[in-house]
């Protein structure tokens, strides 16, 4: 089995709703599936499809140090940590609410190679080139400091790691981004500047010695070696 196929499977049989916030990132309940559709004119499909080729380039077999920062609920990541018992893996949040919902599912799932720690992105409490894989799934979207979020997490990955994950960026969907404008940021969830998929891309060329940029729709998957 190729290894997104792995990452997929790990979704379909690992991933549970806790709330609406994961239903909406998971596709996987009605109202959820309704959102996905009308705000980023995804199938359920659409949404495996980016979530695990976020995730595709780190093996199974991986036995680094691994970051992940935002972890959130931990729906997105914690399913696809069950397929990596050799891993030693530290998630961070700024949110204490969001990372107990993530300590639970690891729970749930008897993920016990994790360590959750409450953390701010801009400064992560971390030594240079601490980690040998870094993940960001949906947050700089969200990042109130985008430029130190980039900073910080270049500073903590070694020379040869590898930084992946996804995250909105306008310009690829005219609805969604009225969406995120007239919603989201109204709302505080998202906070400008946005990228572009071409910012993103010359941007982490410029960081990073190797780094590939793709788009499903206005989500950004990107996938970078230090």
């Amino acid at each position: 089995m190729e290894r997104k196929d792995e990452i997929k499977s790990a979704y379909r049989s690992l991933g549970k709703s806790h709330s609406l916030y994961d239903g909406m990132m998971t596709a996987s309940t009605f109202i959820g599936r309704a959102i996905c559709k009308t705000v980023w004119d995804m199938s359920p499909d659409d949404v495996l499809e980016y979530q695990a080729r976020v995730f595709e380039t780190l093996p199974a077999d991986f036995s680094g140090r691994l970051l992940e920062v935002p972890v959130g609920t931990g729906v997105l990541s914690v399913p696809v940590w069950k397929t990596m018992p050799n891993a030693d893996i530290t998630c961070l949040d700024y949110s204490e609410k969001m990372m107990e919902s993530a300590r639970k599912r690891a729970n749930e799932l008897g993920v016990s190679n994790i360590r959750f720690i409450q953390g701010d992105v801009g400064d992560l409490p971390f030594q240079n080139s601490s980690f040998d894989a870094l993940v960001s799934l949906n947050g700089f979207h969200a990042f109130p400091d985008k430029e130190a979020a980039y900073k910080e997490i270049y500073r903590v990955l070694k020379p040869g790691g590898t930084f992946c994950g996804c995250f909105y960026v306008e310009g690829s969907d005219a609805n969604t981004d009225k969406w995120i404008s007239g919603f989201y940021v109204k709302k505080g969830f998202f906070t400008r500047p946005f990228e572009t998929v071409d910012s993103l891309r010359e941007r982490l060329e410029k960081m990073y010695t190797k780094a590939e940029v793709t788009n499903i729709n206005s989500i950004a998957i990107f996938k970078c070696v230090k």
